[in-house]
């Protein structure tokens, strides 16, 4: 009797021990699949900001060019654009919580919990 019933401890240990690896594989695989998400995520995000960087640059170098020329002096097109980027900057970075931080943060806890 006493054989019986340490070979059905052995079998139950031995299950136990296998859902727990399984468990833990399914953990790491799940853990994975939520780290490729959020950082295809950011990628994209970055290649896009690159990307509209870029067409940002070509717009502003043009702009300055030309209120440079409507105004006879090149240099100061270039200032005119500057100092509206530094408005534009400054009111970003007082409602940086609101608009940005809010929304980004929960856009990650999203792609985390998901």
């Amino acid at each position: 009797m006493e054989k019986k019933s340490e070979g059905a401890e052995e079998n139950l240990f031995q299950k136990l021990k296998e859902y727990t690896e399984v468990q833990f594989s399914l953990f790491k695989l799940r853990g994975i699949n939520k780290l490729a998400a959020s950082m295809a995520s950011i990628i994209s995000i970055v290649v896009l900001i690159v990307i509209g960087g870029g067409i940002l640059l070509c717009f502003t170098i043009g702009l300055s060019l030309l209120i440079g020329s409507w105004i006879g002096k090149i240099y100061a097109g270039f200032f005119i654009v500057g100092g509206i980027y530094l408005i534009a900057g400054l009111l970003l970075y007082l409602v940086r919580d609101k608009f940005i931080h809010r929304r980004v943060a929960d856009k990650l806890i999203k792609e985390l919990l998901n």
